[in-house]
């Protein structure tokens, strides 16, 4: 009997239990389906600040919203704080202020907040966000582009890229430092046709830095190129008076890559290969050998032989 009156008095604690439960959950589905108004701050995130302008450290962080909504939608902007993102290219600028008009911008902020405006309604009928102009400037682009050539091929013309300068602005003591700016490290192997392409500037280090441009297109017109050479008669100048000078050789062969349709361009006179008897070291006996003119038309150049040998005749 006395286990009879247990088991009674444990289901009616659970029963009693149940009931309590289930009230509780119906009093508070009852209680947040009712509409409510109250005033929530949402956060403010500003983008697309027009370039030549600098937003100040205190801009408006929050919008006030008075929101009339169910019980749950409140408690989820309370949980989630949805923010508001403002497009400052769309902002009118009013002195030193850019303003960004909430009556002009309804569709974009239901969307992005998920809330009827009709009913709700943000405080403020404008943001208003003050601004510093930049400092501009223009700046060269430096082509940051390592080119190795195919086996026959080379070009007259260093790449160029374009445009080849960007304007620039920022801080007035940021921007006077800054002269030129480099394109991001581009490698190209085994090249033999015209190069023709796009680069990203390196703007890593210029946080507070605005760039007009991001991206430039670089070009090089890439030709045959073939190899000549000549023999050059090696001078000797800067010879002390009564100095007796014998060296050896007396000339030297000069080896050079050429555009393939200006070979026959190329003339013996257009060389001058010299030693400075004046660079020589003491105790040295030789000479280094230099080519001191030779054509535009021409690169890699190079000799067969650099030390000219040398005795001095009592």
């Amino acid at each position: 009997m006395a286990k009879k009156k247990k088991l009674i008095k444990k289901s009616s604690l659970k029963t009693f239990s149940f009931f309590l439960v289930f009230s509780t959950v119906v009093w508070f589905l009852v209680q947040f389906s009712k509409t409510y108004t109250q005033l929530i701050e949402i956060p403010v995130t500003y983008t697309n600040v027009p370039l030549d302008k600098s937003i100040a450290e205190d801009r408006p962080e929050n919008i006030s919203l008075q929101l009339q909504e169910t019980g749950f939608s409140i408690y989820y902007f309370k949980i989630f704080n949805p923010e508001l993102i403002i497009d400052l290219s769309k902002a009118d600028v009013d002195g030193t202020d850019l303003v960004y008009r909430i009556d002009d911008h309804v569709t974009d902020i239901k969307e992005q907040l998920q809330i009827d405006l009709e009913n709700s309604r943000i405080i403020q009928d404008e943001v208003r966000i003050p601004f510093q102009f930049k400092k501009e400037k223009t700046i060269r682009i430096v082509p940051h582009i390592d080119i190795s050539y195919a086996a026959g091929y080379n070009a007259d013309e260093p790449v160029r890229v374009t445009p080849d300068s960007v304007k620039i602005s920022g801080p007035e003591k940021m921007v006077d430092t800054i002269e030129s700016i480099k394109t991001r490290e581009l490698d190209l192997t085994r090249v033999n046709q015209d190069l023709d392409g796009e680069v990203k500037l390196d703007t890593s280090g210029y946080g507070k830095i605005s760039f007009y441009e991001n991206n430039v297109r670089y070009f090089q017109k890439v030709e045959k190129f073939t190899e000549g050479s000549v023999e050059i008669p090696v001078e000797v100048i800067n010879i002390p008076n009564g100095l007796n000078l014998a060296y050896f050789p007396k000339s030297v062969v000069v080896y050079y890559q050429v555009n393939l349709k200006r070979f026959d361009k190329i003339n013996r006179s257009d060389f001058r290969v010299v030693c400075d008897y004046s660079e020589i070291n003491e105790g040295d006996d030789f000479m280094v050998a230099k080519v001191v003119e030779k054509p535009e038309l021409i690169t890699n150049l190079r000799l067969n032989e650099r030390r000219i040998q040398f005795v001095i005749k009592r």
